[in-house]
């Protein structure tokens, strides 16, 4: 490996506790960017919460709220956010809710109905945008 991308992968790293049977990690840390995979509403056992989508869409902003705690950021850290809803109906519901959690946010959003490939109203994926120090 040429000297210059060893230095590039000591700035990749992942983040939070990778799931023995799933082929990613919760995040990926890559230079000043945080790269949160598809995340649900989770008790603190990291079993999934099933509740109305104002409750699933809590969950999942706390989700990633506590991966992003692990590198020193916030949700006002957050510049990317998809959204997969299984029903395109609670869309204002869900919105209501994201508004308040996001509101010091300066991001960009997509939401798409989508049927998640595990029992949930709702996925959330994220980039955040958070220098490293030192």
């Amino acid at each position: 490996m040429p000297k210059d991308a060893s230095a590039a992968c000591k700035d990749i790293y992942p983040i939070g506790k990778k799931n023995p049977n799933l082929p990613f990690h919760p995040a990926v840390r890559a230079g000043d960017f945080i790269f949160i995979s598809g995340q649900v509403a989770k008790d603190a056992d990291g079993n999934m919460i099933s509740g109305t989508i104002e409750e699933e869409t809590r969950g999942t902003i706390e989700a990633i709220r506590l991966i992003l705690a692990e590198e020193g950021a916030t949700l006002s850290d957050v510049v990317r956010v998809t959204t997969y809803l299984e029903d395109a109906r609670d869309f204002g519901r869900y919105n209501r809710v994201f508004g308040k959690q996001f509101k010091d946010a300066v991001l960009a959003r997509t939401t798409v109905e989508a049927r998640a490939v595990i029992n949930t109203k709702i996925e959330m994926d994220a980039i955040a945008y958070k220098p490293r120090s030192g």
